[in-house]
């Protein structure tokens, strides 16, 4: 399967093939074994239109264990892609609303199972929208299939309280040496003035601020007007100029782990940062701990 057929910004990143720009998937709609996924915040989307041959993946509902706060297990995951027709040696195209929040959620959650043949469509739901490009009401009914997916392991991409607790000096005051806290929050959550984004319920958190040596990146800064990535010289400038570089050990938090999904992948795929996990857990877990260390 060629790649993204002329996109040189895309072709610069560290690994071009996490991403495919919209025309390479105008272009390739109907070609076998790939299947695209949308995952919105805002689940009424779907229904309103999507690509053409899009599967609706709900991030709350499907992806979520419904009991435990935690993710499906192997065979509720198999279950799930069986049941949507998405094969092993299928490549997916995720793409969503907010510039790809929960997209990059969906992909980085597929990742815990070992599905990596999987791409951002670079600039989401906007960008397809905004280009006049054909949008269909239609539910596809693919043939469901027998999808066997790894154990799950979280180790790699995946750093949960204790591992970040791990990464603070005994006191909890600063950074050991080597790691990188990315905070891909807004400026007035990073600052504790506010608990959530403006103009969202003000709510998950006791208690405002960061985690003691964060660097404040808002996922935002990585994304162009049009929703598409900036370019590979750009996000180097945004990371490196706060300290985060790929020497370290980075992790990305948010609030509940959607926002810094995108991060991460900025930082893994795009500029090939070695060793990047998402904190999922984020502020909603972190400002509830008792005794955490916070920092404003």
């Amino acid at each position: 399967m060629s790649n993204h057929d002329g996109d040189e910004k895309i072709q610069q990143y560290a690994h071009p093939d996490a991403l495919v720009s919209t025309e390479w998937v105008a272009e390739h709609l109907n070609d076998a074994g790939i299947r695209i996924i949308e995952s919105d915040e805002d689940v009424l989307l779907y229904d309103q239109g999507h690509i053409p041959g899009a599967i609706k993946i709900d991030w709350h509902t499907e992806l979520n264990d419904q009991l435990r706060r935690d993710y499906l297990d192997k065979e509720g995951f198999e279950k799930l892609l069986s049941a949507k027709g998405i094969s092993n040696h299928d490549t997916l195209l995720f793409y969503g609303d907010k510039n790809n929040w929960w997209a990059a959620y969906a992909l980085w959650v597929f990742q815990l199972f070992g599905h990596d043949k999987a791409k951002i469509i670079d600039g989401g739901r906007v960008k397809w929208i905004a280009e006049g490009r054909p949008l269909s009401k239609e539910t596809p009914n693919y043939p469901a299939t027998n999808y066997k997916a790894q154990e799950r392991d979280d180790s790699k991409i995946r750093a949960f309280r204790d591992d970040v607790r791990g990464l603070l000096d005994k006191e909890g005051k600063s950074l050991q040496s080597g790691y990188a806290l990315v905070d891909v929050r807004s400026p007035g959550e990073y600052s504790g003035e506010l608990l959530h984004m403006a103009n969202y319920p003000q709510e998950g958190a006791l208690r405002g601020g960061h985690i003691p040596g964060a660097a404040n990146i808002p996922w935002a800064q990585a994304v162009q007007e049009d929703g598409t990535f900036k370019p590979i010289d750009q996000l180097r400038s945004l990371y490196e100029g706060k300290g985060v570089t790929d020497d370290k050990k980075v992790v990305a938090y948010c609030r509940i782990g959607e926002r810094s999904s995108l991060s991460w992948l900025v930082l893994k795929y795009l500029l090939g940062y070695k060793n990047v996990r998402n904190y999922d857990g984020s502020w909603t877990e972190w400002g509830n701990l008792v005794n955490a260390p916070i920092e404003r």
